[in-house]
C-alpha cells in the first residue's frame, strides 16, 4: 500500500512511520502480544471507513448514512461468531482493556468483590491490579500460582471463592504458558454464586483452531483482543451465549464505556476473522505452537529455565536467575537482545524479588516470528541465540557474532516486501 500522500503532505510523520517499518524489519519480533497483520487488514484499517461516525449498533444508529458501515459490522459479527462457535458478539471495543471494562461492568458494580490472577503471577492489569480501574473500582481478591509447580492451583482458587464470595471470577492471563481449565473455573464460580469472565486475549488464535480448549461452553462472558495470536488489527471483542445478556452487554460497550465505534478498525477485524476461518490459519497456529516449544528447547540448551518447564501455547516465561549467577535482570536482557536484533519484553516471574521495571525474567512468544516464516529449526536456533546473548552480556565479540547471525535469519524472511 502506498503512503505517497503522507510523504508529500507530512514528511516528518512519514519518516517516523518509515522508521517503525525499518525497526520491524530489522528485528526478530518475540513479544508475545504482537504480530504482523496482512496487507488486506492494513488496507481496511486505512480505508474511507475512518470518516464515518456510527454510535449504536447496526440497524439502530444515532446518525444517518450508516447502511454501508452496518454491513461492515455485521460481516465482522457473523464471522467472529462462526470462528468461535458462539451465539452473540460485540466487535466495537477499541481495545482488550475496554472490552474487559465493559464485560466486568455487566456482572459487578463498584465496590463488589471480583477475583483475578495476580499481575505478578502472570495476570493482566485489568484483572484487578491496584494501578488499574479494576483495582480502584472493585474489591479485589487475587489468586496466583503454586510456588512449587508454578501452575494455577484450582483448589486454592476454589477455597478463596468460597471464603470471599466474589460476584465475578476472571480467568485468563498475559504470561501463563499452560492450558487453562475453563470448565474447572466455571464449576468454582457457579458453585459460589459468581459469574465467570474469561479473557482469552493471548490464546484466541489457539482457541479458534482447537489448539486450546474453548472457554465459550463454560464462561458467562468472554473477551479478547483481536491482535496477538488472532493476527488481526489492534482492538477488542466480547462474546457470549446467553441471549438474555445481549442488551446489557451491548449497553455496557455503548454508551457505558465508549462512544462511536471505529468502523475502519472493525473492518480490519472482519478481514482478520475471515482469514482465521481459512484452513491455512490452522496450519499457522500449529506452527506457532511448534515454534514456541522449539524456542524453549533452544534457551534451555543454553542454561535458561522455562517457568513451568515449558509451554502449551505460544509464549514462554523465562527465569533469568539461572543465568550468570542470577545477576542478569529482565531489563538488562531486554536491552541486550534489542541490540542484537531480537525484541522481547522484561517480565516478572513467580516469587519475583525485583521491581517489575527491572524484573528477573523475560517473556517471549512465537506468533509474530511464525507469521514472518521462521520454522522449527530456526526457532530453536533463535532460542540458543537468546541464551548466548544473556550469558555474555558485555562480551562484544559474542554479541557481534549473534547480531550477524540474526541479520542473516532476518534476510531469509523479508517483512512486507510489497511496501518497498
Amino acid at each position: 500500500m502506498s503512503l505517497s500522500h503522507l510523504a508529500q503532505s507530512d514528511p516528518e510523520l512519514f519518516a517516523a512511520v518509515g522508521d517503525e517499518l525499518s525497526r520491524q524489519r530489522a528485528s526478530i519480533e518475540l513479544i508475545a502480544s504482537e504480530n504482523f497483520v496482512s496487507l488486506a487488514v492494513m488496507e481496511a484499517v486505512g480505508s474511507v471507513l475512518t470518516n464515518k461516525y456510527a454510535e449504536g449498533l447496526p440497524g439502530h444508529r444515532y446518525y444517518g448514512g450508516c447502511w454501508a458501515v452496518d454491513a461492515v459490522e455485521d460481516i465482522a459479527r457473523e464471522r467472529v461468531k462462526k470462528l468461535f462457535n458462539c451465539g452473540f458478539a460485540n466487535v466495537q471495543p477499541h481495545s482488550g482493556a475496554q472490552a474487559n471494562y465493559a464485560a466486568t461492568s455487566v456482572f459487578a458494580k463498584p465496590g463488589d468483590t471480583i477475583m483475578g490472577m495476580d499481575l505478578s503471577n502472570g495476570g493482566h492489569l485489568t484483572h484487578g491490579s491496584p494501578a488499574n480501574y479494576s483495582g480502584k473500582l472493585f474489591r479485589v481478591v487475587s489468586y496466583g500460582l503454586d510456588p512449587q509447580t508454578e501452575l494455577i492451583d484450582y483448589d486454592i482458587v476454589a477455597a478463596k471463592a468460597e471464603e470471599f464470595k466474589p460476584k465475578l471470577i476472571i480467568a485468563g492471563a498475559s504470561a501463563y504458558p499452560r492450558v487453562i481449565d475453563f470448565a474447572r473455573f466455571a464449576e468454582i464460580a457457579h458453585a459460589n454464586g459468581a459469574k465467570l469472565m474469561v479473557d482469552m486475549a493471548h490464546i484466541a488464535g489457539l482457541v479458534a483452531t482447537g489448539a486450546h480448549p474453548s472457554p465459550l461452553p463454560h464462561a458467562d462472558i468472554v473477551t479478547s483482543t483481536t491482535h496477538k495470536t488472532l493476527r488481526g488489527t489492534r482492538g477488542g471483542i466480547i462474546l457470549w451465549n446467553d441471549e438474555s445478556l445481549t442488551k446489557t452487554v451491548n449497553s455496557a460497550v455503548f454508551p457505558g464505556s465508549q462512544g462511536g465505534p471505529l468502523e475502519h478498525v472493525i473492518a480490519g477485524k472482519a478481514v482478520a476473522f475471515g482469514e482465521a476461518l481459512q484452513p491455512e490459519f490452522t496450519t499457522y497456529i500449529n506452527q506457532v505452537c511448534t515454534n514456541a516449544k522449539a524456542l524453549g528447547r533452544g534457551m534451555e540448551s543454553k542454561g535458561l529455565r522455562m517457568v513451568t518447564g515449558g509451554t502449551d501455547n505460544h509464549l514462554l516465561l523465562v527465569d533469568l536467575t539461572t543465568a550468570a549467577d542470577g545477576e542478569v535482570t529482565g531489563k538488562a536482557a531486554e536491552n541486550a537482545l534489542d541490540e542484537v536484533g531480537i525484541t522481547v519484553n522484561k517480565n516478572t516471574i513467580p516469587g519475583e524479588k525485583r521491581s517489575p521495571f527491572v524484573a528477573s525474567g523475560i517473556r517471549v512468544g512465537s506468533a509474530a516470528m511464525t507469521t514472518r516464516g521462521f520454522d522449527e529449526a530456526e526457532a530453536e536456533r533463535i532460542g540458543e541465540l537468546i541464551g548466548e546473548t544473556v550469558s555474555h552480556l558485555g562480551d562484544e565479540q559474542v554479541l557481534a557474532s549473534v547480531k550477524a547471525e540474526v541479520a542473516a535469519l532476518l534476510a531469509a524472511h523479508p517483512l512486507y516486501p510489497e511496501l518497498g
